[in-house]
């Protein structure tokens, strides 16, 4: 008899067996890998301040350090306008301490704004997450609201970021967006300031994923500015230079342009050389 022990796991016909291994080092590297990746994936979403006007896009949420307690700009739907909300009412109910003004996100839909632009304006539009998508605007007198379907002048916004990660808000009318108190003690939104104080400056937060996608197109766009900078005049010379007998000539060797500098009228010469090199046939 023999004393074998034999395996309980239920095996099919055919099936083959699978060895079992040791994690290899080259294993553990790729979940460290896989981890961080989530772990980039995750942070993608997370709250952050802007460094430049042209991170605020997307999602944003919009905060003003009010004394006692801060602010979010919100947009009620129900009722159709913008209402300033007080952000410690979101206390937890196990009573713990809530969380400083950087460390806030939004608790609810209606206290992010979707922030878009066209390309290469440096305003912006700030329309709401909840309803319809009306946008934030400001008439000539200083009045806010938000119950315009369509974009126009007074729905534009200039983003302004101070050095401390604030950031202040310009209408076309040049007036500055602030928190103003009203009759009765009321808290209410204005757009007639006309210097950046204590009540225009707020806490900007986008998300990360939209300031790296920002981040992007600049160095995309400065990488492409320095590509056109270096311009093969050789070979752009034997398309467009009218004269030499088909010998281009670049501008280094051009004993013109030397004279020209050392007698201190080279600006005059490079025009003169310019008018030169175009050929009537492309004109």
């Amino acid at each position: 008899m023999s004393d074998k022990v034999r395996p309980t796991k239920l095996k099919f016909k055919g099936e083959k067996t699978k060895k079992k291994r040791k994690r290899e080092d080259s294993e553990e590297g790729g979940s460290s890998r896989r981890r961080r990746k989530d772990e980039d994936e995750e942070s993608a979403d997370s709250w952050v301040l802007p460094e430049q006007p042209n991170d605020i896009r997307g999602p944003t949420y919009i905060l003003h350090p009010s004394d006692p307690s801060p602010i979010c700009i919100t947009y009620d739907s129900t009722r159709g306008r913008v209402v300033l909300h007080s952000v410690d009412k979101d206390k937890t109910e196990d009573g713990t301490q809530p969380a400083s003004v950087l460390d806030r996100t939004p608790t609810e839909v209606s206290q992010v704004w979707v922030t878009t632009r066209v390309a290469g304006s440096p305003t912006i539009n700030l329309r709401t997450g909840t309803g319809e998508g009306k946008f934030l605007s400001c008439d000539k007198h200083g009045l806010v609201s938000a119950d315009r379907e369509a974009r126009g002048p007074q729905e534009e916004w200039t983003p302004v970021v101070f050095p401390d990660g604030m950031v202040a808000f310009q209408n076309v009318y040049e007036k500055y967006l602030s928190v103003d108190e009203v009759a009765g003690g009321a808290i209410a939104l204005r757009g007639d300031s006309e210097e950046v104080g204590f009540r225009e400056r707020f806490w900007v937060k986008i998300q990360n994923k939209y300031k790296k996608e920002a981040h992007d197109e600049e160095r995309k766009r400065k990488e492409g500015m320095s590509t056109d900078a270096n311009i093969d005049e050789a070979s752009t010379n034997k398309l467009y230079q009218a004269w030499g007998a088909g010998r281009t000539i670049v501008s280094a060797e051009d004993k013109k342009l030397k004279k020209a500098k050392k007698e201190g009228h080279l600006a005059e010469a490079l025009l003169d050389r310019r008018a030169k090199l175009k050929s009537d046939r492309f004109c």
